[in-house]
């Protein structure tokens, strides 16, 4: 059930940039609330704001174990080495290609209260928040991939938008 609630590939809002967050009010605690809810119902790692129709710059993601939240979040340095490795995303069902990432990244952006965080995150969670702040910028991990790879999961997707769902806001 949590999947039908995330924009799948062919819906627009994945494909559009979003925009900084500038209200911090009880409408975006229920937001990051509700986003966090179905990255686990969907037995996600990260989820972005624009794969439920919402064109803020917000994703959550899981570190450690530990639910979090970032807000008009900027990569500010990387590592200079990187990985190719097999990703999956929640909008693109059944896909899984390589994409090359930065081992390790440091991220500036702010909490849900607003307040400025700046984290350093390596391994298989700085793969997480490269692939959500890529969705951000409405890229998905089928532009990052080989043309072979490309390819082949065109073949196995379908443009599929979510049944009567709201354009995005």
């Amino acid at each position: 059930m949590a999947l039908s609630r995330i924009r799948q590939y062919g819906d627009p809002a994945l494909r559009m940039k979003a925009r900084e967050v500038e209200d911090f009010d009880d409408d975006l605690l229920r937001l990051v609330e509700r986003m966090t809810t179905l990255m686990h119902e969907a037995q996600g790692v990260g989820l972005a704001a624009t794969q439920v129709g919402v064109l803020r710059r917000l994703f959550v993601y899981v570190d450690e174990d530990e639910d979090r939240v970032l807000l008009n979040p900027a990569i500010v340095t990387s590592s200079m080495e990187t990985a190719a490795e097999d990703e999956g995303c929640l909008s693109l069902r059944g896909v899984l290609v390589p994409v090359e990432r930065h081992i390790k990244v440091t991220l500036e952006g702010l909490d849900e209260r607003g307040a400025a965080v700046r984290t350093e995150i390596e391994g298989p969670t700085a793969r997480v928040v490269q692939h959500e702040l890529d969705h951000l910028d409405g890229v998905l991990i089928i532009d990052r991939t080989d043309d072979e790879s490309r390819r082949g999961a065109l073949a196995t997707l379908r443009p599929q938008p979510v049944l009567g769902a709201a354009a995005p806001r």
